[in-house]
C-alpha cells in the first residue's frame, strides 16, 4: 500500500510539472523557433489574406529576413541599449511590412491595414497587463 502512495504521489508529481511547464511557455519569447515563428506568420497572412502561390514564397523569403536580422540584433544588442535595439527592432518590422503591402492587392492591402492595427492593439493591451503585475502599484498591508 505505502508503495502505491508513492507511484501515485510521484506520478502526481510529474503531472504537475508538465502543467506547469507548458504554462510558462517553453518555446521561446517569442512562441517558438525561428522557423515556427515564420511558418506562424506566413500561415496568418495566407488565411487572412487569400495569399497567392506567388506572395506567399515572397512573404516568407521577407519573413525569414526579418527574423534572422532580429536573432543577429539581440545577440549584437545583449544587456546594452535597450532604447537603440527598440528602435532598430521597430525600423526592421515597419519595412518587412512595407515590402509585404507591395506585393498585395488592393483589397489585400486594407486587410493587411486591418490587420495590423489589431496586432498593434493586442501588444498594447498585453503590454498594460504586463505593467500592471509587476508589483509597481500599492501593496497590501495583513
Amino acid at each position: 500500500m505505502k508503495t502505491m502512495k508513492k507511484v501515485m504521489m510521484i506520478c502526481g508529481l510529474l503531472c504537475g510539472m508538465v502543467m506547469l511547464a507548458n504554462a510558462q511557455g517553453f518555446g521561446g519569447r517569442m512562441g517558438g523557433s525561428p522557423e515556427e515563428r515564420v511558418k506562424r506568420q506566413t500561415e496568418q497572412l495566407v488565411e487572412k489574406l487569400k495569399l497567392n502561390a506567388e506572395q506567399t514564397t515572397k512573404v516568407t523569403e521577407i519573413f525569414k529576413e526579418q527574423v534572422a536580422a532580429q536573432s543577429k540584433m539581440r545577440e549584437e544588442f545583449q544587456g546594452g541599449n535597450q532604447g537603440a535595439a527598440r528602435e532598430k527592432m521597430t525600423k526592421l518590422t515597419t519595412d518587412a511590412e512595407n515590402k509585404i503591402n507591395a506585393l498585395l492587392t488592393d483589397a489585400q492591402k486594407k486587410e493587411y491595414k486591418v490587420l495590423l492595427e489589431e496586432q498593434k492593439a493586442s501588444r498594447e493591451k498585453m503590454m498594460r497587463e504586463r505593467g500592471g503585475q509587476g508589483g509597481g502599484g500599492p501593496r497590501q498591508r495583513n
